[in-house]
């Protein structure tokens, strides 16, 4: 049986990423303020195995050693994100000199280690103190935001030649504000409606202030989307496909792109009494302009589709989304993610042909599986390695097709804080033993390493 090598295109980026809360740990050191996540993991019942990021993978303490990983691993790029608190203890004000050098030496570290770096500004963990004031559901955190990726900016602007606003507006606004299963841990949905509001606007904001302290650099924002798939009872399914369609995919979309938010989303939160029967009160004259401020590009985070089923409905204001699949079949991941390649094909077209942005970068890809070292001390982890090299196939044939994919980010560089899932769940190309931090390339770490090397790796026929 012969094998097909897919080659990637000469500039293609290859990287990994992870996000402050997740591996950074020394939450209260440093001069480092409280966060929603650091309030959320310490409220009893909120992460499933009990367990906080106070330690985490002891990144802030560890951050050389873990570039020396990168470097070894071959990697071109690495998406981290800002902590918030780190640099604005209060979220906005005062500055915190010591969490904004920690990030200048991180990218002095990247730089020296021939590592382009990648951060995101905001990956979930809000400053506690502007969460007392309200939170996203106010407007006023969006004009701080805007200070902070000012502040932010000026700093590392000379070196960072790509910035992220945002990481999944969805998730901050679903599962933050609608079923409460993320910090800060609300129930309700006319709030999380405003709260997504006030992310894309202070993105919107944020773009200029990136463009003038970071000449030349890149920016763009990540979402998280979904392909939707006609599950094996699809009578009917077009209604339920365009609502959820629209739940998780336009709203964002849409206004990025200029388009403004959809009118049929609109109606159908007004008949559901999200919304006020005047619809958009929340949005101001110019939001909508400021939040379609040209970018350079658009991240694209996706782990798994959505199973359609005519008998659907959008979900209630305080029930947890239900994702249903079609059966047993299917492969799924220790996460209960199904396992479905070609759907990031299938999304990068659609996002391509329809938005057209003009650069589109992986920014997140990956699955959860427990796989630990052998008595050998190998973490023979060939599901992730099989989920990895089937994804980016789809990704190649996207390429193939004329999507502008520029990169890829494997999620994660490390096993880290899952969120609400605690240390249950193991996303990394790196074992991480919590216990002593050592750290141990997987066997996905390593195919990916030759993937880097070789600039594509052979398809087995």
């Amino acid at each position: 049986m012969s094998s097909q090598f897919l080659a990637f295109p000469d500039d293609f980026v290859w990287g990994a990423a992870t996000s402050a809360y997740q591996i950074e740990g020394a939450w209260d050191e440093g001069g480092k303020g409280e966060s929603i996540w650091d309030r959320f993991a310490h409220t009893p019942g909120s992460i499933l195995d009990g367990s906080t990021g106070d330690v985490a993978c002891d990144h802030y303490h560890r951050w050389s050693g873990d570039v020396a990983l990168m470097k070894e691993l071959g990697l071109k790029a690495y998406r981290f994100s800002v902590s918030w608190p780190r640099i604005l203890p209060s979220g906005r004000g005062k500055v915190n000199q010591a969490g904004l050098d920690f990030y200048s030496r991180l990218v002095d570290g990247l730089l020296e280690a021939g590592i382009e770096p990648f951060p995101t500004l905001y990956h979930w963990d809000l400053p506690q103190s502007l969460q007392n004031e309200g939170g996203w559901a106010s407007r006023s955190t969006a004009e701080a935001f805007a200070e902070y990726a000012d502040i932010v900016s000026r700093h590392l602007g000379d070196r960072v030649k790509h910035w992220i606003t945002h990481n999944e507006p969805w998730t901050v606004t679903v599962m933050g504000h609608q079923n409460g299963s993320h910090a800060p841990g609300l129930r309700d949905y006319p709030t999380a409606l405003k709260v997504s509001h006030h992310l894309l606007l202070s993105h919107g904001w944020a773009v200029p202030v990136l463009r003038r302290n970071s000449p030349g650099a890149e920016i763009g924002i990540a979402l998280v989307l979904f392909p939707l798939v006609p599950g094996p009872s699809n009578t009917g399914v077009l209604p339920v496909f365009r609502k959820f369609d629209g739940y998780f995919n336009r709203w964002f979309l849409d206004p990025l792109y200029g388009r403004r938010y959809p009118a049929d989303v609109v109606a159908d939160h007004i008949e559901a009494g999200h919304l006020p029967p005047d619809g958009l009160t929340f949005v101001e004259p110019g939001d909508l302009e400021a939040i379609a401020a040209p970018t350079d590009f658009l991240g694209v985070n996706y782990y798994c589709p959505v199973i359609l089923r005519s008998e659907v409905p959008l979900e209630s204001e305080n029930e947890p989304l239900i994702l249903l699949y079609p059966g047993p079949e299917y492969e799924y991941t220790n996460m209960g993610m199904m396992v479905y390649p070609d759907g990031l094909r299938q999304l990068l077209n659609r996002v391509h042909f329809e938005y057209q942005p003009g650069k589109i970068y992986i920014t997140e890809n990956g699955a959860s599986y427990s796989d630990g070292p052998d008595r050998d001390g190998r973490v023979q982890d060939q599901r992730r390695l099989k989920f990895l090299r089937d994804h980016l196939a789809s990704a190649h044939r996207a390429i193939e097709c004329g999507v502008p994919l520029a990169g890829y980010f494997v999620w994660s560089l490390m096993d880290n804080f899952e969120w609400n899932f605690g240390y249950a769940q193991r996303f990394g190309i790196v074992w991480v033993d919590y216990g002593t931090q050592q750290r141990i390339p997987k066997d996905s770490g390593l195919w990916y390493k030759q993937v880097i090397a070789e600039n594509g790796f052979a398809m087995p026929g």
